[in-house]
C-alpha cells in the first residue's frame, strides 16, 4: 500500500514503481478516521522547500499505520537539503518511526527558479528509471535506513532557511492571479489536491487559505492564464507534466469527490 501526494505526476509515477495498491493522499484527508493496515506501507510525495510538505505531515501524525514496514520516498528536483534525516526526527517527535527513508532526484517544476525547458532537456540525465528500481529493490529487501545527509546538503538547507529568516517567506498568498485569458475550462479545480479552486462568474476563483503551494494548478492550465501574483518565472511560457502520466490520472488522484 502506498499513499502518494503528487501535482504534476513525478510522485505518482515514483509511487507506481512501489506498490500497485496506490492511494491518493488528498482524497483521503477528508476521511475523519484514517486506519490501515498492510504488510508494507509508503508514503510518496514531494519535496516543498526542502522540507516534507506540512499537509503530509499531518496526514502521517492523524493517521494510524499497522505495518511491519513503513518507507518514505521524497522526490525533488536540486538539493534535497538533508530531508531524510528531519523527517524521522520529525517522526519520532509524534511517536512514529520509518523503517526506510530516501529520496529520487526527478526534474524540478519550481517555476521562479526553473525553466522547464531546460529542465527537460537535463532530465534524462538524472537517470530516474534507474534510481526508482534501486529503491524498489530496496524495499523488497526490506532494507532498514535513512538517507545519509552529506555536510553539502546540511549547508544547503541551512543557508536557505537564514534567507528565509532575513528575506521572509518567498512563497506567500496570494501565490496566484488569473488573466483574462482564463475560458473557465475548469481543468485547475480538478487538480488541485486541496479543493481550493473553483469557477466562479465564468473565471477560475482561490480560496487562498487552503492552498498549498503546489503548482498543479498553473501547471495544468492549458490557457497558462494561471500566473504567479507576486514572483517572476524564469520562463513564463513553458509548463510541465510528467511525461508518464496523463491529464486524466492527475485528475482522478486529486479531484476532490
Amino acid at each position: 500500500m502506498v499513499f502518494y501526494f503528487t501535482a504534476t505526476g513525478n510522485s505518482l509515477y515514483a509511487a507506481k514503481h512501489f506498490d500497485t495498491e496506490l492511494v491518493s493522499i488528498p482524497q483521503e484527508l477528508k476521511k475523519p478516521d484514517r486506519r490501515y493496515k498492510a504488510d508494507a506501507i509508503g508514503i510518496v510525495c514531494p519535496l516543498f522547500e526542502l522540507d516534507m510538505p506540512p499537509v503530509i505531515q499531518d496526514f502521517i501524525r492523524d493517521s494510524e499505520f499497522e505495518t511491519d514496514y513503513f518507507y518514505i520516498i521524497l522526490t525533488y528536483g536540486c538539493h534535497h537539503g538533508g530531508v531524510a534525516e528531519r523527517v524521522q526526527s520529525y517522526l519520532e517527535g509524534i511517536g512514529k518511526k520509518a523503517d526506510y527513508i530516501n529520496t529520487v532526484l526527478m526534474l524540478d517544476n519550481a517555476l521562479p527558479v526553473f525553466d522547464m525547458e531546460q529542465q527537460k532537456v537535463l532530465d534524462p540525465e538524472k537517470r530516474v528509471d534507474e534510481h526508482l528500481a534501486a529503491i524498489r529493490a530496496d524495499i523488497d529487501a526490506r532494507k532498514r535506513e535513512v538517507q545519509f545527509a552529506s555536510d553539502w546538503e546540511k549547508e544547503f538547507y541551512a543557508g536557505y532557511r537564514n534567507m528565509i529568516r532575513e528575506k521572509g517567506a518567498y512563497y506567500v498568498q496570494p501565490l496566484y492571479r488569473v488573466e483574462e485569458n482564463c475560458i473557465a475550462c475548469g481543468t485547475c479545480t480538478k487538480v488541485c489536491p486541496m479543493g481550493c479552486i473553483r469557477v466562479e462568474n465564468g473565471k477560475a476563483a482561490y480560496d487562498t487559505a487552503r492552498c498549498v503551494g503546489c503548482m498543479a494548478c498553473i501547471h495544468a492550465c492549458p490557457q497558462k492564464a494561471i500566473r504567479f501574483a507576486t514572483i517572476q518565472e524564469v520562463n513564463p511560457n513553458a509548463r510541465y507534466r510528467n511525461p508518464n502520466i496523463p491529464l486524466r490520472e492527475l485528475i482522478a488522484a486529486n479531484r476532490q469527490k
